[in-house]
């Protein structure tokens, strides 16, 4: 499971319901300071995948502390988290010009996975703004910083 989480001022999603209409579709949410999560899930994750993943994005410390030093985290600054899932964050660019995806996890076993990382995240005091599942969006962000960091669970060898 890949996490890219990126640090923002302020983002929002929407679903696009057309690709004839005009501007970027419905809004779905919108967050203040926070994180933009960008979930990839991989074939083999399992719920504890998940549930490690969660933990480790409420951990991270990437905000600035009175010093100015990245050492606080999300929950110590009461931030949000845009939470988008993401299969082609598990493209296979290596051979060829189209990307192949058969290591990103079906819909039907990605989806309780999503739904577990934002359960999970949102249990340890994070407010939790998801993306919709299986739908094309529009995704504005303000990052800040830029501060972007990948995370995985299992930890890559």
């Amino acid at each position: 499971m890949r996490a890219l989480v990126q640090r923002v001022r302020g983002a929002a999603v929407y679903v696009v319901e057309t690709t004839a209409g005009a501007g970027p579709g419905r809004e779905l949410g919108r967050i203040g300071h926070g994180y933009v999560v960008l979930l990839g899930i991989r074939v083999d994750d399992t719920p504890r995948d998940a549930e490690t993943l969660a933990g480790r994005v409420a951990g991270l410390r990437v905000f600035a502390d009175d010093a100015g030093r990245m050492n606080r985290s999300i929950l110590d600054v009461g931030g949000e988290v845009l939470s988008i899932p993401q299969f082609t964050l598990y493209a296979d660019t290596r051979h060829g010009r189209r990307p192949s995806f058969i290591d990103a996890a079906t819909p039907e076993r990605a989806e309780p996975l999503y739904l577990r990382f934002n359960a999970c995240l949102a249990a340890s005091g994070v407010r939790v703004t998801p993306g919709r599942f299986r739908a094309h969006m529009t995704v504005e962000i303000h990052n800040d910083g830029p501060v972007t960091i990948l995370l995985e669970a299992p930890a890559p060898p």
